[in-house]
C-alpha cells in the first residue's frame, strides 16, 4: 500500500480532484491525502460540479495546509500545479503541471478533471505493480 499526497497551491481545485479521483480508482488499495502551500478556504464551485457530474461528492473538503508531517507520511508526492508548486525533495516526486481551474468555466474544469483521471489511472497502475513486484 502507497501513500499519495497531492499537492498545489490552493488545495482548491486541482489536488483535490486529483485526491477524490484516486480514493474512487484505488478502493483503499493505497491511501491519498491533499494539500496546499497556500490552501485557500473552500474548494473551487466549479469543480465540486465537475466531480460531482461523475459521481464524487467532495463538498466536505477543507483546504489543508502542508506540513512536514503530510511529507513524512507520504510515500509518493504528486506534485498537480504548474512551476508554483512546492518541490519536495527526497521523497518520489511525480509533477503534473496542470492547468489551475480557479475562475475557469465548468467546460474547462470537465476537461482539466479527465486529465487528472488518466493521470491517476496511469498511476495506480504504477503503484499496483510495485506492490505485485514487492
Amino acid at each position: 500500500m502507497s501513500r499519495v499526497l497531492f499537492v498545489c497551491v490552493g488545495n482548491q481545485g486541482r489536488s483535490v480532484m486529483a485526491e477524490r479521483l484516486f480514493r474512487r480508482a484505488v478502493a483503499n488499495r493505497h491511501q491519498p491525502r491533499s494539500a496546499g502551500s497556500n490552501p485557500g478556504t473552500a474548494v473551487h464551485p466549479q469543480v465540486l460540479d465537475a466531480l460531482a457530474e461523475i459521481g464524487i461528492d467532495a463538498h466536505d473538503h477543507t483546504p489543508h495546509k502542508l506540513a512536514n508531517e503530510d511529507v513524512e507520511w507520504a510515500d509518493v508526492i504528486v506534485a498537480t500545479c504548474d512551476d508554483a508548486c512546492p518541490v519536495i525533495r527526497g521523497k518520489r516526486y511525480v509533477s503534473w503541471q496542470l492547468p489551475d481551474p480557479k475562475n475557469e468555466p465548468l467546460e474547462r474544469v470537465r476537461e482539466i478533471r479527465d486529465d487528472i483521471s488518466q493521470r491517476v489511472n496511469q498511476l495506480v497502475d504504477e503503484l499496483d505493480q510495485e506492490d505485485v513486484a514487492a
